[in-house]
């Protein structure tokens, strides 16, 4: 069973960068799909990426498509989330998700996650 703590959240200008990181532990981390979500106070969980076990295929959400890359590093068993031309909108607590695989190597699911972080704040400020 995989466990996970994001880090890199904070306070920032709008148009500014941030990058989110997510450490796992326990589990064979390369048999794990990896998504970020985020919940904005008085919403709904969003997706906001995801990345197959290998890194090749990645999924991304409307509204961030364009400015937030999502990647991972298998032999330090982190996924990070680069976050560029950051939005007011963009204000939310940041979530780290992880799946099983299933030997499903394209598998970078928008939903259906069975691991998560605890999360990391993100304010925007404009």
């Amino acid at each position: 069973q995989v466990q996970l703590v994001e880090s890199g959240g904070g306070l920032v200008q709008a148009e500014n960068s941030l990058r989110l990181s997510c450490a796992a532990s326990g589990g064979i981390f390369s048999n794990y799909a990896m998504g970020w979500f985020r919940r904005a106070p008085g919403k709904e969980r969003e997706f906001v990426a995801a990345i197959s076990s290998s890194g090749v295929f990645k999924n991304y959400g409307d509204s961030v498509k364009g400015r937030f890359t999502i990647s991972r590093d298998n032999t330090k068993r982190t996924v990070a989330l680069q976050m560029n031309s950051l939005k007011p909108e963009d204000t939310a607590v940041y979530y780290c998700a992880a799946e099983p695989t299933n030997g499903r190597p394209w598998f970078a699911p928008r939903d259906s996650y069975d691991y998560w972080g605890q999360g990391t704040q993100v304010t925007v400020s404009s």
